[in-house]
């Protein structure tokens, strides 16, 4: 039987990220479970996980990957370390026009190289199979309350990122105190959504109805997890219709503002669709029954559903202040300032954990159609580009894009 040749690339771009498509335990189970595999690890001095800990496990480190059929990596491969006519697979952040990223497909097209980009990995119905999202949910929500410490001097979290893994971070939580009806509002139910309910279970905060969110007060903390429906309504009657709402939500208005009347801090995991209400919007936040101080924006539009957020804030620097009333940044503590979490690449801050999870999605949807066949033309739709140097059938809408 021939080989499969598969190597795990060194992550290029800048600024440097320490997660792995495999851990090392993963990439023995690769080794172990298919025979007719040939899998091989670009040594790098970034990964969270050490090039020994690949050998410990019988891994092979090599540098030069031209052997390789397929190349397995995280973030964009810079074009100076593309190798023509490869298949690859990573986050190329192109199917949706991202403008800095153009040059990087023309690349890839230039170089004869088929592109499978995670992000379009789906079923038939059009769920996505792998993804980070869980732990952008986890990170983003004890970012959000490590933000409510400090933007009220109640408690000091040590950042994410300086702890060791997730275990560490979540032993952070112990320090969390939070005043007597303090109220929290969740949104989004898909992966982030849920990732961050993994972080609430932790806290000393109980779950509630939206009903008795918006009209009671409570001993303790409190928040509550909305779905689309709930923070959405028919501008005619106040009604909704889930599929109407999304087959075009132009008719539609955001009811949000309620909860923010309401709540002292936010945090958004929603998916956005283009075209829906905002959530909120500058001039809400000037009401005078605005009452949410800190927002923890996950899902990190940028100038979009969530007003407040203006830019993406940086692990290094997670945390800025949005001034309602002058619509500006400002410091996070100056006073009637909402102290904004946006940090957009939140995963990276627990390297091992977010990798371990990747990889296990890795291993159960995508690596069995490479090696045994795609038989449901699964990773097909998620092929950008083809071997032939030319856009696939379904993204054909990139060719002036990729000529940008």
């Amino acid at each position: 039987m021939e080989k499969i040749k598969i190597g795990i690339i060194r992550e290029g771009k800048v600024p440097p990220d320490k997660r792995v498509p495999l851990s090392p335990k993963q990439c023995k189970q690769v080794v172990d479970t298919y025979p007719n595999v040939d899998l091989v690890v670009q040594p790098s001095p970034i990964r969270k996980y050490q090039d020994h800990e690949y050998e410990a496990q019988g891994i092979t480190l090599q540098e030069d990957l031209s052997d390789r059929d397929i190349l397995i990596g995280v973030k964009e491969v810079p074009i100076d370390m593309l190798i023509p006519s490869k298949t690859y697979l990573f986050f190329s952040h192109t199917f949706k026009l991202q403008p800095y990223n153009a040059k990087l497909l023309r690349a890839i097209l230039d170089k004869k190289v088929r592109l499978i980009d995670y992000e379009v990995i789906k079923n038939a119905g059009g769920k996505r199979l792998i993804g980070f999202g869980r732990y952008a949910g986890v990170v983003g929500c004890f970012n959000g309350f490590r933000t409510f410490g400090l933007k009220h001097n109640l408690y000091n979290l040590k950042p994410a990122h300086e702890c060791e893994d997730r275990a560490e971070m979540e032993g952070e939580l112990a320090k969390v105190n939070l005043p007597a009806n303090t109220k929290i509002v969740l949104t989004g139910f898909g992966r982030v959504g849920h990732g961050a309910r993994e972080i609430m279970k932790l806290v000393p905060a109980t779950e509630v109805s939206k009903e008795d969110f918006l009209t009671k007060e409570f001993d303790g903390a409190v928040f509550t997890h909305l779905d689309t429906e709930s923070y959405n309504a028919r501008i005619s009657d106040g009604g909704f219709d889930k599929s109407e709402f999304y087959g075009d939500p132009s008719g539609y208005k955001s009811t949000f503002p309620t909860y923010a009347a309401v709540a002292d801090m936010y945090i958004a995991c929603h998916y956005y669709a283009e075209g829906a209400p905002f959530l909120y919007t500058r001039d809400d936040m000037k009401n005078a029954d605005w009452n949410v101080s800190v927002v923890a924006d996950i899902s990190c539009d940028i100038d979009g559903p969530v007003a407040s957020t203006i830019k993406p804030s940086t692990i290094a620097d997670p945390i800025y202040g949005y001034d309602p009333t002058t619509e500006s940044e400002v410091d996070f503590q100056q006073e009637g300032a909402i102290a904004v979490m946006a940090v957009d690449n939140l995963p990276c801050e627990l390297p091992k954990d977010a990798s371990e999870d990747f990889g296990d999605e890795l291993l159960k949807h995508v690596l069995p159609l490479l090696i045994n066949g795609d038989q449901d033309d699964i990773l097909q739709r998620a092929t950008e580009t083809t071997l032939d140097g030319e856009l696939a059938e379904d993204y054909a809408y990139l060719e002036e894009y990729s000529n940008s």
